[in-house]
């Protein structure tokens, strides 16, 4: 991973694609509710729509809802928006296609989200205690920080051209968390695939029913063509 604190950051890695992979979205699903929903809503998903990933009624309403929320609901974050406001200068945004709006050149926004929630540093000097690389002062604490451990990034004065950049050169890691980093990392690349499901439900059936269209257009070309060509040459 390469970056600049005061250039465009760092690259973006790419995302692991487990998007038909039932139990990884279930597992997103349990850290997205355990550790984003607090804060952040998907105010456009119902928790009925996870029986779409596999889960029964009896299994959402036993691990997933909070409160007294009810299986027809949306989720919506258990925070109030004006405190949220006052402890982190923004409301927090929804998240319910926040994984369709983060693509950008350096890829999809599944790779954004993934680098994002691997890249929390401690850092004294903000108010929540944390630091990002991909989104610096970032005013979202890192929620996950007990599963990944603290760290701090190690930067580099570099000069080129006269010009002075602080290069990241790796982490240090201060305090260790409640997984490894392959863990960890698996369980980052969960909750994103879960994130881009969320985004998109229906589209694993869209694919699905887009690769028979199109085969059933192949074969319908195919019978086409026999029958012109055939058609043709009795004229001629």
């Amino acid at each position: 991973m390469v970056a600049q604190a005061n250039t465009g950051g760092p690259t973006w890695d790419k995302a692991p694609n487990r998007i038909n992979d039932m139990g990884a979205l279930q597992n997103g699903a349990k850290l997205f509710v355990n550790y984003c929903l607090n804060c952040h809503s998907a105010a456009f998903m119902r928790y009925t729509r996870l029986q779409d990933i596999g889960l029964t009624q009896d299994q959402i309403k036993s691990n997933l809802l909070l409160t007294d929320t009810k299986i027809g609901d949306t989720m919506k974050a258990s925070i109030d928006p004006r405190q949220a406001k006052a402890w982190f200068g923004n409301t927090p945004p929804d998240l319910t296609v926040i994984a369709r709006s983060r693509a950008g050149a350096n890829g999809t926004g599944a790779d954004y989200l993934y680098t994002y929630m691997r890249t929390f540093y401690r850092d004294d000097t903000k108010q929540t205690g944390w630091n990002n690389l991909v989104f610096p002062n970032v005013a979202m604490p890192h929620a996950l920080w007990e599963l990944q451990g603290e760290r701090k990034a190690v930067f580099e004065a570099v000069t080129a051209h006269g010009q002075t950049t602080q290069q990241f050169k790796g982490w240090e890691q201060v305090t260790p968390g409640a997984m490894t980093p392959a863990q960890y990392d698996q369980a980052v690349g969960d909750l994103v695939n879960y994130l881009q499901w969320m985004g998109e439900p229906v589209q694993t059936t869209r694919q699905r029913v887009g690769l028979w269209v199109l085969i059933f257009l192949a074969g319908f070309t195919f019978i086409t063509w026999r029958l012109n060509k055939a058609y043709w040459k009795d004229i001629k």
